[in-house]
C-alpha cells in the first residue's frame, strides 16, 4: 500500500472545503487543507455572505433610526448619523471572529492548514506553494469567482464594481457587493440605505428579475422593489461601459435587439453570476478535464473520473450556495471514510437577502405543473397577526403540493423573515411531509411562522384567517 503524507487533502477552505476537512478529521482521517488566502472561510466568510449581511443589518438599523421607521412606534430620534467607519469596523470584527473560529476548529480537530495555492502534479500529489504533499484522497473545493460581463471593465476602485456575494438575481445585486464593501466614500452599503435615498436602477437581461424563482414571487418582488424606488429595466442588455470623472456610463440595448440608449451612474455593480475556480489547478496533470461550464463532472457520490479525487461545491454542478457546499463537504468526507453521505439536492433552499427577503425550496409552481397536477395555497402576511403588529406585512407564503398525494413539492416565501422561515419548509419536505402535515402542526401564536401553517391549510381550501 502506498505511503501518503495525508489520508485526505482538501483544496480550498471555503464553506465546503473547511467543513469537509473538519468532518474527515472527525472520522479519524489524517487531514490537511490547502488555502491561499490569509484567512480561512473562502469568499463567503471573507468578502461574501458574512460581511454583506453585517452591512445589511447595519443599513437596516440606520434606516429605522434616521428615516422615521421607529417614530410610528413612539420612538423619536433626532440627528441620527451614519458613521461609515464604525459600520465597516463592526463588519471587520464579525469577519475576524468567524474566520478565526475556523482556524481554532482546525487546530482542535488536528487539521493541518497548508498555506498557499494548490496545483496537481499527479493524481495523488499536489504542490502547495513551495511544498509538495501526497494524499490518498483529494477533495477539490476551490469554489467560484465572479463572472465578467463582456464590454465592461471592472475596477473596484472607481465606478464599476464587481459583486462578490453568491446569491441569485439582479435584485440582490442592486443591494450589495464585494466592491461596495471596500468603498468608504459614500454609504452604498445596502438596499435599505441606497434605495430610499438614491436612485437605484436594475438592468436585467431576462423579462423578469430573479430568473429561476417562482413566477408569482418574481412579480411580487418586482412590485415591492418598485415601491421602494427602484427602476427595473428588464429585457435589457448592457453592451458597454465607460468611466470618466468617477461617473460610469452604460450602453444599453433591448435584449431582442433595437436602438441603444445610455445610462449614467455614480457606481455600477456587475452581478451576472459566478464561474468555477479551476484555472491554475493543473487538472490535466491529474487526468481531469472540465465540462462546457468549466466545472468538474462527478457522480452521485462526488467522485470525479479519477479514482481518489472528489469534488464539491461551486466547482461542480448545482446551485452555487454555501450551505449546499457544506452538506456536500460532509457527505464527501463520509464517503471517503467508507460511510454513506447524504445530500438531497431536491431540497436545497435559496435566499435573496433583500428587504423583504425572498426564499424558496423545491419546485416552482411552473416546474411542478410540468410534472403533474398540483394544488397551491397562499397566505398573505397582511393577515398575519405578528406581521401586522410589527407593521411588517409585505409578502406572502406559498405552498405547492401534489394534487393526488398532497406531498409538498415547493414552498416560496416573501417576508422580512423568509430566510429563517424557509428552514421549516425544507425540513418538512426532507421528511416527505404533506400540506396537511404542516397544517395540523401547532404553530406558536403570534409568530410569522403561522403564515406557513395557514398557506398549507389553504392548499385544501380551508385557511382560517382569510
Amino acid at each position: 500500500m502506498a505511503d501518503y503524507d495525508f489520508d485526505v487533502l482538501v483544496i480550498g477552505a471555503g464553506p465546503g472545503g473547511y467543513v469537509a476537512a473538519i468532518r474527515a478529521a472527525q472520522l479519524g482521517l489524517k487531514t490537511a487543507c490547502a488555502e491561499g488566502r490569509e484567512t480561512l472561510g473562502g469568499t463567503c466568510l471573507n468578502v461574501g455572505c458574512i460581511p454583506s449581511k453585517a452591512l445589511l443589518h447595519a443599513s437596516e438599523l440606520y434606516e429605522e433610526a434616521a428615516h422615521g421607521a421607529l417614530a410610528k412606534f413612539g420612538i423619536e430620534l433626532e440627528g441620527a448619523r451614519l458613521n461609515l467607519e464604525q459600520m465597516h469596523a463592526e463588519k471587520k470584527k464579525a469577519v475576524g471572529e468567524l474566520t478565526g473560529g475556523i482556524e481554532y476548529l482546525f487546530k482542535k480537530n488536528k487539521v493541518e492548514w497548508l498555506k498557499g495555492y494548490a496545483a496537481f502534479e499527479n493524481d495523488h500529489s499536489v504542490k502547495v506553494g513551495d511544498r509538495t504533499v501526497t494524499a490518498r484522497d483529494i477533495i477539490i473545493a476551490t469554489g467560484s469567482s465572479v463572472m465578467p460581463l463582456p464590454g465592461v471593465e471592472v475596477d473596484n476602485d472607481a465606478a464599476v464594481i464587481v459583486d462578490l456575494d453568491r446569491r441569485t438575481g439582479a435584485a440582490e445585486g442592486a443591494r450589495t457587493s464585494g466592491g461596495d464593501r471596500r468603498r468608504r466614500d459614500r454609504p452604498r452599503t445596502g438596499q435599505r440605505v441606497a434605495a430610499p435615498r438614491r436612485k437605484v436602477t436594475v438592468v436585467e437581461y431576462a423579462d423578469q428579475i430573479l430568473p429561476g424563482f417562482d413566477g408569482e414571487v418574481r412579480r411580487e418582488s418586482a412590485k415591492l422593489f418598485k415601491k421602494q424606488g427602484m427602476e427595473l429595466k428588464t429585457s435589457t442588455k448592457v453592451t458597454g461601459a465607460s468611466v470618466e470623472g468617477g461617473t460610469a456610463t452604460l450602453t444599453l440595448e433591448p435584449a431582442a435587439g433595437g436602438d441603444a440608449t445610455t445610462l449614467t451612474a455614480d457606481a455600477v455593480l456587475v452581478s451576472i453570476g459566478r464561474r468555477a475556480n479551476t484555472d491554475g489547478l493543473a487538472l490535466d496533470k491529474a487526468g481531469l478535464t472540465v465540462n462546457q461550464r468549466g466545472q468538474v463532472d462527478i457522480d452521485e457520490e462526488f467522485r470525479t473520473g479519477v479514482d481518489g479525487i472528489w469534488a464539491i461545491g461551486d466547482v461542480v454542478h448545482g446551485p452555487m450556495l454555501a450551505h449546499k457546499a457544506e452538506d456536500e463537504g460532509v457527505a464527501a468526507a463520509e464517503f471517503i471514510a467508507g460511510q454513506t453521505g447524504i445530500v438531497n439536492h431536491d431540497v436545497i433552499p435559496s435566499v435573496v437577502y433583500t428587504m423583504p427577503e425572498i426564499a424558496g425550496v423545491g419546485l416552482t409552481e411552473e416546474a411542478a405543473k410540468e410534472k403533474g397536477e398540483v394544488k397551491v395555497g397562499k397566505f398573505p402576511f397582511a393577515a398575519n397577526s405578528r406581521a401586522k403588529t410589527n407593521r411588517d406585512t409585505d409578502g406572502f407564503v406559498k405552498v405547492i403540493a401534489d394534487a393526488k398525494t398532497d406531498k409538498v413539492l415547493g414552498v416560496w416565501i416573501v417576508s422580512s423573515l423568509a430566510g429563517t422561515m424557509i428552514a421549516q419548509a425544507a425540513q418538512a419536505m426532507e421528511f416527505g411531509a404533506t400540506s396537511e402535515d404542516i397544517a395540523y402542526t401547532c404553530h406558536a401564536h403570534p409568530t410569522h411562522a403561522e403564515a406557513l401553517k395557514e398557506a398549507a391549510m389553504a392548499v385544501q381550501g380551508k385557511p382560517i384567517h382569510i
